[in-house]
């Protein structure tokens, strides 16, 4: 959102990210790929005393108090050359514990919304299932009540951050009613005796982004941890819309790094006597190039401009995800070639960004998804994706 009527402060903190980012997050980001670790509780502490990870948090329960555009600028600009750092912002300010926010009790506001802000509390989310991806109400995980406590039965798949964070915002059926009658959330820490953890994933991209499975297995937690109760999935889904905005920026985020280490590459690298950018086809590109990283930055930019008063409109956001997803990995793959056998090495980090595209792509809503609620909101009314035998009530 550079450029895009800024204010001072906000021009301040986007220099500042982004001095954090070059100095402290950069020259170790491509370890954490190599190695595939999570973000060491040391620079989640250090995001912390930055103020970055209650940036968008309500001042009364020690954030910042800031907007949503100033938690996607410190997003943008950590995300540029390190993904893991971004994201843990990403999961502290447009994440599961937006949901704690908005439809919390008070009592689990107070709890976790200071200790996410001072790094005390890493939440995920846990949606997806080995059955249930783009199609959530297939989600099968159950809570059942059982006096004080709810227990927890159930495999979640494809969590960002799973075996890494120690909170999960976990989705489940509450009860036997079909589709998402019957679905609420509940939070469950990641000491729970009965919740286990599958062998870390090893994914294209998002290396230093933690994966695992979540194994539910009589887990007990207090009646007091659900969030939202049965038949809430809608509520669930209006909150989700800001992550997907975090989404898209991160997306945002690695065409502009591929598209700022392309203008130095093409103005340095010589080929047949004379600079790449000399070339016409180059410049073209290049062009191109820009030209949708901006209308991408405007997308996101409008969405979290028009959610300040409250949550963003879904139309919006869908429309702003799905294109800065699709852009990114054509920038990066346009990069790619722009870079020649150079952009195939690890050295340059192209392929990094490339494959870390293609992972934000399918995270939080593919853009098929994207496009049939785009459709939803255009006509006003939703599309049933099943066969009619297979209809849900």
């Amino acid at each position: 959102m550079q450029g895009l009527g800024q204010s001072a402060e906000q021009h301040q903190l986007r220099e500042l990210a982004a001095q954090v980012a070059r100095e402290v997050y950069e020259p170790q980001a491509a370890a954490w790929d190599s190695d595939r670790s999570g973000l060491p509780a040391r620079e989640v502490h250090r995001l912390a005393e930055l103020g970055f990870l209650g940036i968008a948090l309500p001042e009364r329960y020690g954030g910042q108090g800031g907007s949503l555009v100033d938690a996607l600028i410190v997003i943008e600009e950590l995300a540029k050359v390190c993904r893991p750092a971004a994201f843990q912002v990403f999961e502290a300010n447009v994440g599961p514990i937006r949901v704690v926010e908005h439809f919390g009790t008070a009592e689990q506001r107070a709890r976790y919304l200071p200790r996410v802000a001072r790094g005390e509390v890493t939440m995920a989310i846990a949606i997806s299932e080995p059955d249930a991806g783009s199609a959530a109400t297939d989600l099968r995980t159950a809570a059942r009540r059982d006096g004080d406590e709810w227990v927890v039965n159930g495999t979640k798949r494809w969590i960002s951050g799973g075996g890494h964070a120690n909170h999960y915002l976990v989705y489940a059926r509450l009860n036997d009613e079909a589709g998402a009658k019957g679905i609420g959330a509940l939070i469950v820490p990641a000491a729970t005796p009965g919740l286990t953890f599958g062998a870390p994933e090893r994914l294209m991209g998002f290396r230093g982004i933690p994966s695992a499975d979540l194994i539910f297995e009589g887990a007990r937690v207090p009646a007091g941890n659900l969030v939202v109760d049965a038949g809430g999935f809608p509520k669930l889904f209006s909150v989700f819309s800001i992550e997907r905005l975090g989404n898209a920026t991160m997306s945002l985020a690695i065409a502009q790094a591929a598209l700022d280490r392309t203008i130095d590459y093409v103005q340095q690298r010589q080929q047949f006597g004379r600079p790449l950018v000399e070339f016409q086809n180059v410049q073209m590109t290049v062009a191109d190039m820009s030209i949708q990283v901006e209308a991408a930055r405007l997308l996101i930019h409008r969405a979290a401009a028009n959610a300040e008063a409250g949550l963003p409109v879904p139309y919006e956001v869908s429309i702003a995800k799905c294109y800065a997803n699709e852009m990114a990995k054509r920038v990066s793959d346009l990069a790619m070639q722009l870079h020649g056998g150079n952009g195939y090495t690890e050295e340059y980090g192209i392929e990094r960004l490339h494959r870390d595209a293609h992972g934000w792509a399918i995270a939080g809503g593919t853009p098929a998804v994207q496009r049939i609620r785009i459709a939803s909101e255009i006509f006003g009314r939703s599309f049933n994706q099943r066969p009619a035998q297979a209809a849900r009530p």
